[in-house]
């Protein structure tokens, strides 16, 4: 435990944390802004029978619909949180700060899982945040209809799901930082997956095998359509990108010299 608030300590006071978690809370709270009035007229405008269009010509019941879209306005600000943790990972290489690191913790692999534990706590805080901004702006749009639906099981369990895939993701992102020792190209591959997901340019049976895909299979109703496997698949996949970059990483680093 004292490495692992050590290696919160060294997180918390990195500007770069604190200034690229500002800016995704940053433009979340903008975007959720912009679309406040959009949620707000859909709700106005519940028939009697309990179907919603938030977008027109997609009729949907209303509660499944308004999870689905709380869920999916924070999902889109979690494709940023791997951004954040290859930062945490990459700052590890500049002024020779792995070499300080491993001086104090001998132990590479006890080190490691200090900065995995360490980055977790970190993404979780940070993906909390970005629901609970969700769930504020939602709460304006449904706080005359149902504000119930917020706290029902089927938003918790749609949140927790949220939290699982930022952390995933984002140790993903820690993962590819530290095995290429360094930031910039453990964000470029980052970002190149999530383009590869984007551009749809892979067939369903290999997009499913990306993160990205992988957490909207996880995520999104499967009614909806467009899913490339279901939320089993996805959980494995999810899980999979996470083990195979930070075990790599950590066989790296015990292997090479700490510069």
């Amino acid at each position: 435990m004292s490495v692992v608030r050590a290696e919160l300590t060294k997180i918390v006071t990195l500007r770069s944390v604190w200034l690229v978690s500002a800016l995704i809370v940053a433009l979340h709270v903008l975007i959720q802004a912009a679309n406040l009035r959009l949620t707000t007229d859909a709700v106005t405008a519940i028939t009697p029978d309990g179907t919603i269009e938030i977008f027109a010509g997609q009729p949907r019941p209303a509660a499944r619909a308004l999870i689905d879209f709380l869920v999916a306005g924070s999902f889109q600000m979690a494709l940023f949180l791997p951004i954040l943790a290859a930062v945490i990972g990459g700052q590890e290489f500049r002024g020779h700060q792995l070499g300080q690191s491993v001086l104090a913790v001998p132990g590479r692999t006890r080190l490691t899982l200090a900065k995995i534990a360490a980055t977790s706590v970190v993404l979780l805080l940070l993906g909390a945040v970005i629901a609970g901004v969700s769930t504020a702006f939602m709460y304006l749009a449904v706080r005359h209809w149902d504000a119930g639906l917020l706290v029902s099981p089927e938003a918790g369990h749609g949140q927790a799901k949220l939290l699982l895939f930022i952390t995933l993701t984002g140790l993903t992102g820690l993962g590819l930082a530290l095995l290429t020792r360094g930031t910039l190209l453990g964000l470029t591959i980052t970002l190149a997956l999530t383009a590869l997901t984007m551009s749809q340019l892979l067939p369903g049976g290999l997009d499913a095998l990306l993160p990205l895909s992988a957490g909207r299979n996880l995520l999104l109703d499967p009614a909806e359509g467009g899913l490339t496997a279901g939320p089993g698949h996805a959980l494995l996949v999810l899980l999979a990108w996470p083990a195979a970059t930070l075990t790599a990483a950590g066989l790296a680093l015990t292997r090479r010299d700490a510069r």
